[in-house]
């Protein structure tokens, strides 16, 4: 093909050049690692919301397994922070394949919505998942600190293709494939062992090895050579710990401790990233989680207008949808920034008000639309999420950035959590709308 008049021409190699030249100094091990740790972390979270309807039923508001899905997962991000340092990265990940394991296994023992015994015990089971994953998003973004951005935006990247493969894999296997949910539920019960595999095999530890030595020769010398030898078995377990890097210890040694100072110090740090970062983070997931669980379930056509045969396939495939969009949106700090937070934020309030007068009104002809709107909705949500550490990374110092990381995370949690309460009210609301006004497809399966 001849170039255009004007516009310089790009050959493969041209192109091959400028994406290696985007990823030069990249560590391969490190980026499979974090690649994994993002997509095993969130993939059971978005299997379980993706089988929400399937768990619950039509009669019960999805945010109800929103809410067991994330509350004990941000109840750990909240509290965490402040102890977590004494607990190895080691054990922390078998912590987390546990309770992942046990948590779908027991979602998986009665996946059909009978009575409320069978959604209880279903809920707990969801709950242990939520708590593995809590525990995973704040060790492994925190782990960034130790391995720099390409480590940050593999994780975004995993995190976003969790979203589309659990998804997109559920929607698959439970329709066009015939799986049942139980056997589809119970086979993701075997993911968790990818995190053992990527953190013990995968993941080089030179990099937390460096900073631990580095800061043992500096305080020998600060030491005038005096011994601080605590046996090699407290090695092993500052060399694990989250928290011990050579900048942290040096620079801000009480932020290590689990004392009163300690606790206050961090709590006046958070106090400081709460508008530039936390606030942006909370609001974009307030409203995409509201969308999710409370506005997509009503958003409902005709089937003969739709390319679906069950009213039930609408909500799947509208996160199947909103996966996608967050997959590429969370995948591109490589070759994209966002350094202004808020914009993106107050684009997806304006998402869920446009969704909601549709729910409302009925005002967009075709559900193809809709799928446009949810894909711009995934866009969004995953711009904010993986640009808010992108930019803690940018503008944190070192001795704080590792704290900051981990302590972020509970915003997309708390946002998530308010999404689910309000999602529940929303959800009915529409419905019953709906009905009173001539449209009762959301009543159907």
């Amino acid at each position: 093909m001849w170039p255009l008049p004007g516009v310089p021409s790009l050959s493969w190699a041209r192109f091959r050049a400028r994406i290696a030249a985007v990823f030069h100094g990249a560590d391969p091990k490190v980026c499979v690692a974090f690649w994994l740790f993002g997509l095993i972390n969130n993939v059971l979270y978005v299997i379980i919301l993706s089988a929400a309807l399937d768990l619950v039923g039509p009669n019960v508001p999805k945010g109800v397994v929103l809410l067991a899905d994330v509350l004990p997962s941000f109840g750990t991000k909240l509290v965490a922070p402040y102890f977590i340092h004494a607990v190895p990265y080691s054990m922390r990940i078998v912590i987390c394949v546990l309770l992942s394991v046990l948590g779908m296994i027991v979602v998986a023992l009665c996946p059909e919505y009978t009575d409320g015994s069978t959604l209880s015990f279903k809920l707990a089971g969801i709950v242990l998942a939520s708590l593995s994953s809590g525990i995973g998003e704040m060790s492994f973004v925190s782990l960034t600190h130790y391995y720099g951005p390409f480590s940050l935006a593999a994780w975004g990247s995993g995190t976003g293709a969790a979203g589309l493969v659990g998804a997109g894999a559920y929607a698959l296997a439970t329709t066009s494939l015939g799986f049942g949910v139980r056997a589809t539920l119970l086979s993701s019960a075997c993911l968790p062992a990818v995190l053992a595999v990527s953190f013990f095999i995968i993941l080089p530890r030179s990099p937390i090895q460096a900073q631990y030595h580095d800061f043992e020769e500096e305080q020998r010398n600060v030491n005038e050579g005096t011994s601080g030898d605590n046996g090699d078995d407290e090695n092993d377990r500052l060399l694990d710990s989250s928290f011990h890097s050579a900048q942290s210890l040096k620079v801000n040694p009480p932020r290590t401790g689990l004392g009163l100072q300690s606790i206050t110090a961090n709590l006046k740090q958070v106090k400081g990233l709460f508008f530039p970062f936390m606030l942006p983070l909370l609001l974009v997931y307030i409203a995409e989680y509201t969308i999710n669980q409370g506005v997509s379930p009503t958003l409902l056509f005709p089937l003969e207008a739709s390319p679906f045969t069950h009213f039930r396939a609408f909500y799947p495939a509208y996160n199947a949808i909103y996966q996608i969009g967050v997959f590429i949106s969370r995948s591109s700090t490589p070759f994209f920034r966002v350094h202004n937070l808020y914009l993106p934020s107050f684009l997806q309030i304006i998402n869920l008000v446009v969704l909601t007068l549709h729910s409302l009104f009925d005002f967009i002809p075709s559900v193809y639309l809709v799928f446009l709107v949810i894909f711009w909705e995934g866009l969004l949500g995953g711009l904010v999420y993986v640009n808010t550490f992108a930019e803690i990374g940018d503008r944190v110092s070192p001795e704080n950035r590792e704290f900051s990381l981990g302590a972020t995370t509970a915003s997309d949690s708390g946002g998530i959590c308010i999404a689910g309460f309000l999602g529940m009210m929303f959800e009915v609301w529409l419905c019953d709308w709906q009905v009173s006004h001539g449209r009762d497809f959301c009543r159907r399966t």
